[in-house]
């Protein structure tokens, strides 16, 4: 098997743009693509340099645009959220700018949307405690904070 040919530092440039262009990523990802091309550190730290400089990334952008996605399309709680930008090593700042983003009145009905799902399947479980804890449970692993999860419990007949 042929060794893989090193890029050179324009190339990698231009491959790094068109892996930006094609979506939001935040930078944790694009070094990951950089290494796995075979570049050094110091290359990978000025190509994201340029890549910031140029507006290819910008991690407040792709925070934003991770959290709205999440919620609207998999319907994860803001706890989800913030864990899964964590491990892509978002800044804390920018974190919280994706949370806030979040349309709180949306948020709401979501969660009572979501809660409203699970209590109609779980209509033949005849325990009461044992249909609120699965109904927990369902609402911690979809990453809704356990405060807001509680008020909605606290509903159930």
């Amino acid at each position: 098997m042929l060794p893989k040919k090193k890029l050179s530092k324009e190339e990698a440039l231009q491959k790094a743009k068109r892996y930006c262009d094609y979506q939001h990523r935040c930078h944790s990802e694009v070094k990951e693509k950089l290494y796995s091309l075979g570049l050094w550190k110091n290359e990978v730290e000025e190509i994201i340099a340029q890549l910031i400089e140029e507006k290819y990334l910008d991690e407040e952008r792709f925070a934003i645009h991770f959290a709205r996605g999440r919620f609207r399309l998999k319907e994860w709680g803001k706890e989800k959220i913030k864990y899964e930008l964590k491990q892509k090593r978002v800044s804390d700042y920018c974190i919280r700018k994706a949370i806030g983003a979040i349309d709180e009145t949306e948020y709401e009905k979501t969660l009572q949307k979501l809660a409203g799902e699970k209590r109609e399947a779980l209509k033949s479980e005849k325990n009461i405690f044992i249909r609120k804890r699965k109904l927990q449970d369902y609402l911690m692993q979809k990453g809704y904070e356990f405060n807001t999860i509680k008020k909605i419990i606290a509903e159930e007949k």
